[in-house]
């Protein structure tokens, strides 16, 4: 192996969607291993088999895939390390334990659960710090061995050598140094054999070669624990590299307080891949002063992990939105009607959206400036697709009130019924010339005619909307808004 390739790795746990936040750090690691021309692998954590779920790794999966991180080595490609899948090294990482054990690196522990809990509770009274006390360090290897020869129930943890430091430089962070008397002597192997996260982990960067992780800032304390197990093993060390942590904007740690966290909502809600990649690509780091918006290939060219701040990154929904809805305007047309498609489909159905499906066509140019999300098109042009129109109360409440919204409907009527060539062009002269002859502003005008034909104040162009919709149609809603306030409603 080339000791100067990068190779880097994202490694998700199945027990949950994937976050937002781990899908950032997968994508500044994708970024780093394609700027230096490296390898980026994606294993699967999933030593946590009563928690670990197929739905939860194929959404990572797909998460990656969706925002165009595709992988060189890993699960589903393969590569020189078997399935990439933590749950097939069970046999490897016992070994690696069992060899500290040998070496006198790592020791057998019979503590109880319930001693365990006891000396945490006698060192929070002693105001100690609540880690490990280190009582089973003391049992000669030979006893220890005779005793799990036995059968008696015994984790395994790594002997932390006191005194003693473990320091590095963070890439992101700078120096960064932990005294060994702040670290308690952790566990690498449960007592029923399973790995811990800190064995596995490391064991699978020493095997896969791994020359840099980048991980969030909260794994930084874990960091001391993976690099001494690696110097056990015999091994270097990675570069690591720790982001800064997402914050919502109120300052506080991303939670669901601030919405949904997981990348799957945001597929679901209508963002774009390309704009989503963008806008993670902000938080931590930046193209170029002033440049928000930049391409997959100029952020390749742009990124390194040194130029990662070490400040807390705000995920904005707002700005978000704001970028996504730059990506929604920027599109073809011919994209964006295959991506707004199934957003209508799931709101409105399959067949009414085939009949209207010209009707949308007509008009999509002009939804495509006004919406943000994929998923903001069906209330847009939803009108186009019914028969039966349903109003949004409160714009009805608010613009369908008064004598001159009657005279409007019914001039509007008149005025429209006479027109030869129903286009947009005719419609708007017709309309206009009404207004000014009966003295009626365009916003106490225009806007309860748009009520009337789409059943809220908020839709695509008045004219065009009433093209697209049709001469007959046209008539039907206007009709049908002046019978409601005939009745009083």
């Amino acid at each position: 192996m080339n000791p100067d390739l990068v190779r880097v790795r994202i490694a998700p746990s199945p027990t949950g969607l994937l976050h937002v936040g781990n899908a950032r750090a997968a994508l500044f690691n994708w970024l780093f291993a394609r700027h230096h021309r490296g390898v980026f692998i994606v294993r699967i954590d999933d030593t946590d088999l009563a928690r670990s779920t197929t739905e939860f790794e194929e959404d990572a999966l797909d998460g990656l895939r969706w925002l165009g991180l595709e992988w060189d080595e890993g699960v589903g490609v393969g590569g020189p390390y078997g399935t990439y899948r933590q749950s097939d090294r069970i046999d490897r990482y016992r070994q690696v334990a069992d060899d500290l054990i040998e070496r006198g690196r790592a020791y057998a522990c019979f503590c109880t659960p319930d001693e365990l809990a006891a000396k945490r509770e006698a060192a929070q009274r002693e105001g100690r710090p609540p880690g490990y006390d280190g009582t089973c360090s003391t049992i000669a290897s030979s006893a220890a061995a005779q005793r799990r020869d036995r059968g008696e129930p015994a984790s395994t943890r790594f002997a932390v050598p006191r005194p003693g430091l473990t320091q590095f430089d963070d890439l992101v962070r700078g120096a960064v140094r932990f005294d060994h008397e702040t670290i308690d002597d952790f566990v690498l192997l449960r007592s029923d054999g399973t790995p811990t996260y800190h064995l596995a982990s490391t064991v699978d960067d020493v095997d896969y070669e791994i020359s840099h992780v980048a991980r969030g800032e909260d794994l930084l304390p874990s960091t001391p624990r993976h690099i001494m197990i690696t110097e056990a093993m015999g091994a270097v060390p990675p570069n690591y590299a720790h982001l800064p942590l997402l914050f919502g904007p109120d300052g506080r740690k991303l939670s669901k307080r601030h919405g949904d966290v997981s990348l799957r909502h945001y597929r679901q809600t209508g963002y774009l891949p390309e704009a989503m990649f963008n806008a993670m690509a902000l938080l931590g780091w930046s193209y170029a002063p002033e440049v928000t918006i930049f391409s997959r290939e100029q952020a390749v060219e742009g990124f390194e992990l040194s130029q990662v701040s070490k400040n807390p990154a705000v995920f904005d929904i707002d700005k978000l939105g704001w970028i996504n809805g730059e990506y929604m305007r920027a599109l073809p047309l011919d994209r964006f009607l295959d991506e707004a498609r199934p957003f209508l489909v799931e709101q409105l159905g399959a067949e009414t959206v085939r009949s209207g499906w010209d009707r949308f066509v007509g008009v999509a140019p002009l939804i495509q400036e006004r919406v943000r999300l994929f998923s903001e098109v069906p209330s847009m042009a939803g009108f186009l697709f019914v028969e039966t129109l349903a109003y949004d109360e409160d714009s009805w409440a608010k613009l369908m009130r008064g004598d001159q919204v009657v005279q409007v409907l019914d001039e509007a009527r008149r005025r429209l019924d006479g027109l030869e060539h129903w286009e947009p062009e005719q419609i708007e002269a017709a309309l206009r010339a009404m207004l000014e002859e009966i003295g009626i502003g365009a916003r106490k005008g225009l806007q309860p005619l748009r009520v009337a034909i789409t059943g809220s104040s908020v839709s695509p162009p008045l004219f065009e909307s009433m093209a697209a919709l049709g001469r007959d149609a046209t008539f039907d809603r206007l009709a049908a808004a002046r019978a409601r306030l005939a009745a009083g409603d």
